[in-house]
């Protein structure tokens, strides 16, 4: 098995979206904005390699929207998916499944692309993974919630018949696991992975940064952050006790991070890359 991270957009975003009710005298000092009150953000896709399969869990942005969409991304440095597979050495007929999280653009929106007047799928020979409950949540969104369903990245899935609705949680794969968060979006998929024994999780926009391990420091996109604030706790308290590494999408700074149990409650423990965080706990039950 390989597990591949791959950024495919950098781009800023307001902080105070980013951290909701914390004050900008608390986050600032962590994750520093510049003098329009935005924070570098990435868009980090994880490619798995698991025997024949090629999974790919989310796809970033895309190239497809009109300039006034990109206006209010700030993009920078970002080559975009299909450069960043490959730069990896892999093509996007190679994919045989993608995971979508969930299908905010900023999770979706590399899975389509415009040929001229033409929207047509990047990943023609995979089949596509998301929610039931995701799916029928982005098709009747809510007023707060709709400007991230962008019908461009939606209908071409459906129209093609290659998007597979998942009913809820289990076994995806013989090494994959998917459950089911429910704060951020209504049907949030988050896949578990077992790489030789050490879990890897990729935690989407329900972890979105290292920087939000604290509790309340939970995103106001958030839909429902009083659910997100019960499973973070639940969640982080699993991830101590049992090892995860966790893979962070949206850490510009940071590719992946674990956890532990401290006296003011679960905090950061290591950070770093990927391979290196494995290699770490690997080194540390040989000791």
């Amino acid at each position: 098995m390989k597990l591949i991270p791959l950024v495919t957009e950098n781009w800023k975003v307001d902080g105070g979206t980013v951290f909701g009710v914390v004050p900008k005298a608390i986050w600032n000092s962590i994750t520093p904005a510049d003098e329009q009150n935005l924070v570098k953000t990435t868009c980090r896709v994880l490619l798995v390699e698991d025997g024949n399969r090629l999974i790919l869990i989310d796809t970033g942005m895309g190239n497809k929207q009109n300039e006034k969409f990109f206006s209010h991304r700030h993009l920078f440095k970002s080559i975009g998916l299909i450069e960043a597979l490959r730069q990896a050495g892999y093509y996007p007929e190679q994919i045989t499944d993608v995971i979508f999280t969930h299908l905010h653009y900023d999770h979706v929106g590399g899975a389509v692309v415009r040929k001229g007047d033409d929207l047509e799928l990047v990943f023609r020979n995979a089949k596509h993974w998301v929610s039931r409950a995701q799916l029928d949540w982005a098709m009747n969104p809510n007023k707060r919630e709709a400007a991230s369903f962008l019908p461009e990245n939606i209908l071409p899935l459906i129209q093609s018949a290659s998007l597979n609705l998942l009913e809820g949680e289990g076994l995806f794969s013989d090494h994959i696991t998917l459950r089911i968060f429910n704060g951020h979006t209504r049907g949030q998929i988050i896949p578990l992975i077992d790489y030789n024994g050490i879990t890897i999780v990729y935690t989407a926009d329900f972890l979105a940064s290292s920087a939000h391990i604290p509790l309340p420091w939970i995103p106001s996109y958030d839909i429902e952050p009083l659910i997100t604030l019960e499973e973070k706790e639940m969640f982080l308290q699993e991830a101590a006790d049992k090892g995860f590494v966790i893979v962070l999408e949206h850490d510009y700074f940071v590719e992946a991070i674990t956890v532990t149990r401290t006296p003011k409650g679960v905090r950061l423990a290591e950070s770093g890359t990927l391979t290196g965080l494995i290699d770490r706990k690997r080194h540390q039950t040989t000791v």
